[in-house]
């Protein structure tokens, strides 16, 4: 079944100089990060809006975040070097199913892996339509699924902008999420049209759920 993964010197610094200057820059606040298991398999999904993103949650957070990032990411021997010894895994996106797993085997070893449902960054800073294979990587695990909103990260640097700016950033972790019935229908049914929409219901609920949080406290 594997190991879970473990911190590398390079992901403890880029984790230690990233978490400040996101401290000072975007005076960054994180609600709830004690919904996240400090062990264990788990699936953190959050949406996305910037280049950022995937650090902010891997700052805010004391055990290893896993990362999946492209297969052409990794080309360049300096990109490939760095990925690598921040433990982001390359993903096949040709529809191989090589990325579904990928993603269940590090789920099996133990390791918190992020995703983002929505695939690419949102142009607006809404929630987008979840990709497909989101419900599908769900439904597949038996992984309790974190609900992730960051709060702010668009302003702070949207696609169209160069640089950051100075803007308030939060980040917050959502109630665990039970997809246990879906889950065991699954496992039970052999139409495959229901587990379409199995799938589907999966994805949806899991943004609708990441839609309907709030930034603060509560």
């Amino acid at each position: 079944m594997g190991e879970p993964t473990k911190k590398s010197f390079s992901y403890r610094l880029f984790r230690f100089v990233f978490g400040l200057f996101f401290r000072v820059w975007f005076r960054i606040k994180v609600f709830h990060r004690e919904r996240v298991p400090r062990t264990g398999r788990v699936i953190l999904a959050s949406n996305h809006v910037c280049y950022f993103d995937p650090v902010f949650v891997v700052s805010s957070l004391e055990r290893m975040v896993v990362g999946l990032a492209r297969e052409s990411a990794f080309k360049n021997p300096i990109n490939g070097f760095l990925l690598r010894s921040w433990r982001m895994l390359p993903v096949d996106q040709s529809g191989s199913g090589r990325g579904l797993k990928t993603f269940l085997s590090r789920l099996r070893s133990g390791d918190a892996v992020i995703m983002y449902p929505e695939g690419t960054r949102s142009p607006t800073g809404q929630i987008q339509a979840p990709q497909p294979g989101i419900g599908l990587i769900i439904i597949k695990s038996d992984a309790p699924v974190i609900p992730i909103k960051i709060f702010g990260a668009f302003e702070a640097y949207p696609r169209h902008c160069w640089l950051p700016r100075p803007y308030p950033v939060q980040i917050k972790f959502g109630e665990p999420l039970n997809f246990a019935e879906l889950r065991a229908e699954a496992q039970q049914t052999k139409d495959k049209e229901r587990l379409k929409e199995i799938y589907k219901k999966a994805a949806t609920d899991l943004l609708h759920a990441i839609a309907q949080m709030e930034p603060g406290e509560d």
